[in-house]
């Protein structure tokens, strides 16, 4: 394949990517051939010609995502929270609404001496590495249970050098972690969406990992799997009467949720006595449910 003037290209790109109905086609497409030409914005509008190893790069890039591949695969990273984290097919892909979570946590855990946070779903460490980055006296522990998410987690806590963090490969539905310490926060951006959902997503969210997003029948299992077992309560596998990771008294949990579900969440954190409020995002629905632990319990 031939030079080729960077300007035809991006006229050929963002055609291709309105064609393909992508929501952000011009900013999409200037991304990916900044991405394919190894330049910044502002480099690539002052260039006249795409090398043909790049022209190459980019028509394969722009096909693909006309085809329905995530930008932020492509990429190959994705922003948050002011942060760059390293994703890839197999891991959830940052989003906003996540943020807020994040942010909530970073309020929590800056007005505690030395907080112990737990992250679980960890995913890239979006969450949990914010944390440990934005509070630098936490120790955060990481929680992951798929091997492509996990690699990914363990790219980026190498990445920002995240000293006081402890990553951690399991299942939370039926792992031991008694190694983590008695906790002040738990946070998690658990799989919520019902498995009978899972087809009508969109298509770029089709191609995220289904463990990352299955949240059961009705979207709640996860929910339920960290009420029972991650309150204090006992484990949920029956051949052990070893309690989980404790939950000191006064400690939070934050959890992300789907459209609708704060009712049915807060009913199972009520009943295990907690204190529950919500946090709303930029379209008013309640996103992040907030559960604090009395300090009598």
């Amino acid at each position: 394949m031939s030079a080729k003037s960077v300007a035809a290209l991006r006229r050929w790109g963002k055609e291709l990517l309105c064609k393909a109905e992508v929501e952000n086609a011009v900013a999409e497409c200037d991304w990916l051939l900044c991405h394919a030409l190894g330049c910044t914005t502002t480099e690539m509008l002052l260039m006249e010609t795409a090398a043909s190893d790049s022209n190459a790069r980019f028509t394969e890039l722009i096909n693909r995502r006309a085809a329905g591949e995530p930008v932020q695969y492509l990429l190959g990273k994705w922003d948050f929270y002011g942060l760059t984290f390293d994703v890839g097919e197999g891991v959830l892909i940052p989003r906003p609404e996540t943020e807020l979570l994040a942010q909530r946590a970073v309020e929590i855990a800056s007005e505690i001496p030395t907080p112990v946070i737990v992250d679980l779903c960890a995913g890239t460490g979006c969450i949990g590495l914010t944390i440990a980055r934005q509070v630098p006296q936490s120790q955060v522990w990481l929680v992951e249970k798929s091997s492509e998410a996990f690699a990914y987690l363990q790219q980026n806590a190498a990445r920002f050098a995240a000293t006081n963090t402890t990553l951690l490969q399991g299942d939370i539905l039926t792992h031991d972690f008694c190694g983590i310490p008695p906790c002040d926060i738990i946070c998690a951006n658990p799989p919520y969406i019902p498995a009978s959902k899972l087809l009508t997503l969109q298509r770029e969210v089709r191609c995220e990992p289904a463990m990352a997003l299955n949240g059961g029948a009705d979207g709640l299992d996860f929910y339920r799997a960290i009420a029972a077992s991650w309150t204090g309560g006992q484990r949920l596998r029956a051949d052990t009467q070893r309690n989980r990771t404790p939950i000191k008294p006064g400690s939070t949990i934050l959890l992300e949720l789907g459209d609708g579900q704060y009712e049915a969440v807060a009913h199972m954190f009520k009943e295990k006595g907690f204190e529950v409020s919500a946090i709303s995002d930029n379209a008013g629905h309640l996103r992040v449910l907030e559960a604090r632990k009395k300090e009598n319990t």
